[in-house]
């Protein structure tokens, strides 16, 4: 792994019997960048991110997570990353404060660090008084930002994070783009995201691979893409690389 890139991905392939999820695709995260993996549902995104987050084996070959290889050092990569799936992923029986207290003992944040730390990333976004609440009382965007507080808990080197404003009206999906900024920034934590939308991506964004049916059709940084594509927007690029819009 080069000394500025914080993730590496040589060659990589997915199969799930005769179907090919992710094709011998190739890129590079430096450290400290907001890298924005692009592409519709189905593209092969959420299998790449399981693998980056060894919740699955790659068929063939290498990916080298904060220099640790996938196949062989999960325990290594779990602690050096921070997630946030798709799916909600909380106890909704639990309080917001319960549910980032277990994640603390989890990851042997140690026990005199944990209250303030939980304090400090719930004031941040807006939910200290609302911490005693269960989880089944917030509204999606609610449950979004205590994950991605969750994730941020044992200031992990790499937050994963999968398709996060997937759901959400646009105020909440504002608020939650500052925030990833704002942890990038303050954190120095390297921000990995999938996402189909391009305008907000866009905004974000610093490198960008776009991939589709598996593979990857253009990777590089934004203003890269369009130039390659004679595009003025990144909706225009994709459109010109893969030949439709991307809907979201």
């Amino acid at each position: 792994m080069k000394a500025n890139n914080i993730i590496e991905v040589k060659n990589l392939e997915k199969r799930f019997d005769d179907i090919i999820a992710v094709d011998n695709i190739s890129f590079q995260v430096p450290e400290g960048d907001i890298f924005a993996f692009l592409g519709p549902n189905g593209a092969g995104k959420s299998t790449a991110i399981k693998i980056l987050t060894t919740v699955l084996k790659p068929t063939s070959g290498q990916v080298l997570v904060n220099g640790f290889d996938v196949s062989k050092n999960q325990h290594k990569i779990r602690e050096a990353i921070g997630v946030v799936f798709q799916e909600h992923t909380l106890d909704d029986e639990l309080t917001a404060y319960e549910n980032l207290y277990y994640h603390s003992v989890l990851y042997k944040i140690p026990k005199k660090e944990r209250k303030d730390r939980i304090d400090e990333m719930l004031n941040r976004i807006g939910l200290w008084n609302r911490r005693n609440s269960k989880i089944k009382t917030f509204s999606g965007g609610m449950k979004r930002r205590i994950e991605i507080v969750r994730g941020l808990l044992h200031f992990p080197k790499i937050l994963i994070l999968d398709e996060p404003t997937s759901g959400l009206d646009a105020q909440t999906r504002f608020f939650l783009w500052n925030h990833i900024q704002e942890v990038n920034k303050d954190y120095k934590i390297t921000i990995f995201l999938t996402s189909h939308n391009l305008e907000e991506a866009e905004k974000v964004a610093r490198n960008i691979a776009i991939i589709d049916k598996g593979k990857i059709f253009a990777e590089g940084t934004l203003e890269e893409i369009l130039s390659e594509a004679g595009a003025d927007s990144l909706e225009k690029a994709f459109l010109e690389i893969t030949g439709y819009e991307l809907r979201y």
